[in-house]
């Protein structure tokens, strides 16, 4: 039995500013869309949801790429101690990118709407005219995130504001984002993403990550990061791709391909990834072979549809 929806705040901590007061009273998100609360007990009532949303194989394979703003609020638990091992091989696939897909289209539009917010305030700096003090401000804490800046006291250089655009604030290909999750985190399936939401195997020293059964002589007292939402994981992993010396060379060929008005692939990113595992170049054919057998590369051209947010909201026995 389906639970019927109820409107809900949608908070994105660490990657927007939320006007709670604001939300509260108009039951919208930053964006002014209206968020709705969808629980769930079995994954049935997901593809039930998904069936009236025409989110379906069927609707993909007839090539609509649009995709409904389904944010997943947490990986129960009961995804890897029992739903994952009651479903086929291929159910458990298509459920993964179903409710990861959106996410990650999410994630990618936050970093779109503050390259957009961002390109003309470069531009007017980049010809002498004055900008609006809060929006320089606004402009130094995204260089200091991207970590093209060391502090807000440095100054906006134009190499910085270059480096900036060009390289860091850009979307990551969505067939690379599932693959990468689906590879690190077993489909879903890992300790660390039933724990805490993790679903890339970024390392912390934090006192809240994850710590493995068995840490590795010598590098101290490191664990998996830990996330509240699954959306705050992918977010972070897209900004470890975008600001980290080891990701240099796909911030480079994503930019050449961009400059040259060239589709960027998951599947060419994903060559440059050498040093994202140990495994190295065993590593990039195991992201190719997950892209390449589930048909992820269409999901580059994936888009968010303007229809409600409706968090997906797991309850009952094994949601925590």
């Amino acid at each position: 039995m389906l639970t019927p929806r109820t409107t809900f705040i949608l908070t994105l901590a660490a990657l927007v500013t939320v006007a709670q007061t604001n939300a509260a009273a108009q039951n919208v998100d930053t964006d002014g869309r209206a968020v709705e609360r969808f629980e769930f007990e079995s994954y049935r009532d997901i593809a039930s949801l998904a069936e009236t949303l025409d989110y379906t194989e069927a609707a993909w394979s007839a090539g609509i790429r649009e995709v409904p703003r389904l944010f997943l609020t947490d990986v129960p638990p009961r995804w890897r101690d029992q739903t994952s091992q009651e479903v086929s091989v291929q159910v458990k696939k298509q459920l993964f990118f179903r409710l990861l897909g959106p996410l990650a289209l999410r994630a990618n539009e936050l970093i779109l709407q503050d390259r957009a917010r961002a390109t003309p305030l470069v531009s007017r700096i980049a010809t002498g005219a004055a900008i609006d003090p809060d929006e320089r401000e606004w402009l130094t804490r995204l260089a200091v995130r991207y970590k093209v800046i060391a502090n807000d006291g440095a100054p906006l250089s134009p190499g910085a504001l270059d480096e900036l655009l060009n390289h860091r604030v850009h979307a990551v290909p969505i067939s690379l984002v599932l693959s990468q999750a689906a590879e690190e985190s077993g489909w879903g399936t890992s300790r660390f993403a039933a724990e805490g939401n993790a679903l890339f195997g970024q390392w912390s020293w934090d006192a809240n990550a994850i710590r493995p059964q068995q840490q590795r002589a010598g590098l101290g007292d490191y664990g998996i990061a830990a996330f509240d939402t699954p959306l705050e994981s992918i977010a972070a992993y897209m900004l470890n791709l975008n600001t980290h010396a080891a990701y240099e060379e796909l911030r480079e060929r994503r930019a050449e391909m961009f400059h040259d008005g060239v589709p960027v692939s998951g599947s060419q990113l994903a060559e440059t990834l050498t040093r994202y595992s140990e495994r190295g170049s065993e590593y990039v054919d195991s992201l190719h072979t997950i892209m390449r057998v589930n048909h992820l590369a269409p999901a580059d051209d994936a888009y968010l549809g303007d229809g409600p947010i409706i968090l997906l909201v797991p309850i009952g026995p094994g949601a925590e």
